[in-house]
């Protein structure tokens, strides 16, 4: 175990380096946009830099628990501390929440009377947007752990709204649009804000892991001889990546060391499944046998 705990750790240095580069990048573009959505009079632009602006602290907040969410469990937080990461998805979400806010009253007038923004300073920060983005996901894309993976996937999401301010901008660039610059701002906050809304409050409210197929799991561990169903069966997430189980394991009637065997054997199959706690009770009760 001790030898696990240090492999942990020899994998964070590289990996805080990356998530600190990936921060540094996100904070430079965000006011680099800031001042582009001033300069261009665009709200797209706006709505971008508050997204942005979300992901940074995001970000950050990923890079200053990376050490401390890989830590053990103890006896006050017997899961460990992953759900630091979800405590950073929250803020994340309310930073999103304010800033949308924001853009949505500054966007909303500008639907009645749409001023024009500068179509080719929006072009060049779109262009610049996506090679910083998808930089930034490049660089971080080269770690292994579930934290940084899942800051990639978010920074290829921005660099794809980049490529949406990039079509919209080419495109007021050959017709006289500018209605387009605020419906765009608004599709921006709506998407991103639903997004972080829906994935946080799944994890606070210890939803079923949507990449986790809880009735297939049943449907394999009640593949092993001697094993009948599972029953009150409880799977939720710690972070969004790491999940948990909870079961009672029915077997057939059976010496005690073999129904540990199986329920092992069970508990195995539920991890190569993706779960990493399982924790199963054994009951011989003769009802049925489907997975409830």
């Amino acid at each position: 175990m001790a030898h696990d705990h240090h492999h942990h750790h020899h994998h964070d240095d590289g990996s805080g380096a990356r998530l600190g580069l990936a921060f540094a990048l996100n904070v430079s573009f965000t006011l680099i946009e800031l001042v582009g959505a001033w300069l261009t009079n665009s709200t797209a632009i706006a709505a971008d830099a508050v997204h942005d602006l979300g992901d940074s602290l995001a970000l950050a907040f990923a890079w200053g628990v990376q050490g401390a969410s890989t830590r053990g469990a103890d006896p006050t937080y017997t899961y460990g501390y992953r759900r630091l990461s979800v405590a950073g998805a929250a803020v994340n979400a309310i930073v999103l929440l304010v800033g949308g806010v924001v853009v949505l009253a500054g966007a909303l007038p500008r639907l009645l009377d749409p001023p024009t923004p500068h179509a080719g300073g929006m072009l060049g920060l779109a262009l610049l947007g996506v090679v910083v983005n998808g930089a930034a996901a490049l660089r971080v894309g080269k770690g292994g752990n579930l934290n940084e993976r899942v800051v990639r996937l978010h920074l290829m999401e921005d660099a794809l709204g980049w490529v949406a301010v990039l079509v919209v901008s080419c495109v007021m660039l050959v017709v006289d649009l500018p209605i387009l610059d605020p419906l765009l701002s608004i599709a921006i906050v709506a998407w991103g804000a639903a997004r972080n809304l829906r994935s946080t409050l799944s994890i606070f409210l210890q939803g079923a892991p949507d990449n986790l197929d809880a009735a297939a799991l049943c449907e394999q561990a009640s593949e092993l001889s001697g094993a009948r169903r599972l029953r009150h069966i409880h799977v939720w997430s710690l972070d969004g990546q790491r999940h948990v189980l909870t079961a009672e394991l029915q077997v057939d009637p059976m010496d005690v060391v073999d129904a540990i065997e199986l329920r092992d054997a069970v508990a195995q199959r539920l991890r190569d499944g993706g779960i990493e706690h399982v924790t199963l009770s054994l009951s011989t009760d003769p009802e049925g046998a489907e997975c409830t």
